[in-house]
C-alpha cells in the first residue's frame, strides 16, 4: 500500500477515533449522573436495549443487512467482547466513586498499554523517544493516584485495570480485522453486554448484597427499580452513544495502526474536565492538573512523532 493510502486510512480512523471519544464522553458523563440511583447492570442492560435497536434499526440495513452477524472468528469475538464488558464495568465502577475528571485520567494508561501491546503482540514499531513519551505519560498517571499516600483510593486501580482489558480489547481487534467488519464488531459487543448485564441483574438485581459500605460496591450490587421519567433521556443517550462510539472506535482501529489512533484519546481528557466542572462542580487537584499536563503532552508528542514517521516508512498491511 502507498503512502498516500497509509495516509488516507489515518486520517479516516483519526476523524472516527475522535468521534468515538466524545461519544464515549457523554457515556462517561451519563453514568456518572446515574451511579447514585441505579444499579449498573440495569443502566448497562437498558442501554445495550437502545443500542441493539438503534443498530438493527439504522446501522445494520446500511452494512450487509443480516450478513454482519456472520463471522468466521466467534471465539475471537467472545474474547474481545469479554475484555470490553470487563473494562466498562471497572470503569463505571471507578466513575461511582472518584471525580469523572481523575477516573479518565487514570484510564488515560490505555493509550500507553496500547502503544506497549502493539510492540509485543503485533511487531509494530515504537521508536525511542515515543517510550520516554510512554514513560512520562505513565508519571502522570502515578501523580494523580498517588500510590503510597494518604490520598490514594482503591477504587483509583478501576480505571487502572479497565485501561488494561482496553487495550487488551484493541489487540484482539487487530488481530481480527482484515476478516471482521466494525459492524459486526460492534453487533456482538452490544449482545454480550445485553447477556451479561441481564445474567447479573437475575442474580443479584434483588439487591440483597447491597450494604452502603462504598460508592462502587453500592453502585454494582444495588437493586434494579423504576425509571425516572428524567431519567430515560439518558439512558436513551447512554444508548445511542455507546453503540455509535463502539463503532467508530472499531474502524479507526481497523484502519489505522494501534500507535497511531491512541494518543488521539487524550481528547477525552479536557472533555472530561469540563463535565466535571459543569455538572459536578469539581475542579482537579493541583496533583492532577499536573498528571493531566505530562498525559497529554506525552500523548501529543506520540502523536507528532508518528505523523513524521508514517511519512517516510512503508505501510503496514490492511484492508478498508
Amino acid at each position: 500500500m502507498s503512502v498516500v493510502a497509509v495516509q488516507g486510512n489515518n486520517t479516516v480512523g483519526a476523524f472516527c477515533a475522535l468521534t468515538a471519544i466524545l461519544c464515549f464522553s457523554f457515556v462517561d458523563l451519563g453514568i456518572k449522573l446515574l451511579s447514585e440511583g441505579y444499579a449498573l447492570h440495569q443502566i448497562v442492560f437498558l442501554r445495550s436495549l437502545v443500542s441493539l435497536t438503534v443498530f438493527l434499526l439504522i446501522i445494520m440495513p446500511f452494512n450487509g443487512g443480516w450478513r454482519v452477524f456472520y463471522t468466521r472468528r466467534p471465539g475471537a469475538h467472545l474474547l474481545r467482547g469479554t475484555f470490553i464488558v470487563c473494562a466498562n464495568v471497572c470503569l463505571f465502577l471507578g466513575l461511582a466513586a472518584l471525580p469523572i475528571a481523575d477516573a479518565v485520567a487514570i484510564f488515560f494508561i490505555s493509550p500507553l498499554a496500547i502503544a506497549v501491546m502493539s510492540v509485543i503482540f503485533l511487531k509494530e514499531t515504537v521508536g525511542p523517544r515515543r517510550w520516554i513519551a510512554i514513560i512520562v505519560g505513565l508519571i502522570g498517571v502515578l501523580l494523580i493516584v498517588q500510590p503510597g499516600t494518604d490520598a490514594f483510593q482503591l477504587a483509583s486501580l478501576l480505571p487502572a485495570i479497565s485501561a488494561l482489558l482496553y487495550g487488551a480489547m484493541h489487540m484482539v481487534t487487530r488481530k481480527i480485522r482484515d476478516t471482521e467488519s466494525a459492524s459486526t464488531m460492534t453487533v456482538y459487543v452490544v449482545l454480550l453486554f445485553l447477556v451479561s448485564s441481564a445474567i447479573i441483574g437475575l442474580l443479584i438485581g434483588d439487591g440483597r448484597y447491597e450494604t452502603g459500605a462504598h460508592p462502587a460496591l453500592s453502585f454494582l450490587l444495588r437493586a434494579w427499580g423504576p425509571v425516572a421519567q428524567g431519567d430515560i433521556w439518558i439512558i436513551l443517550m447512554l444508548g445511542i452513544a455507546g453503540v455509535g462510539g463502539s463503532l467508530l472506535v472499531s474502524q479507526a482501529y481497523r484502519l489505522s495502526e494501534a500507535a497511531f489512533v491512541a494518543p488521539f484519546e487524550y481528547v477525552a481528557m479536557p472533555i472530561a474536565i469540563l463535565w466535571g466542572v459543569m455538572f459536578f462542580d469539581t475542579w482537579p487537584a493541583f496533583n492532577a492538573w499536573a498528571g493531566i499536563a505530562l498525559i497529554l503532552g506525552s500523548g501529543l508528542y506520540m502523536l507528532w512523532r508518528e505523523n513524521r514517521a508514517s511519512a517516510v516508512k512503508p505501510a503496514p498491511r490492511y484492508r478498508r
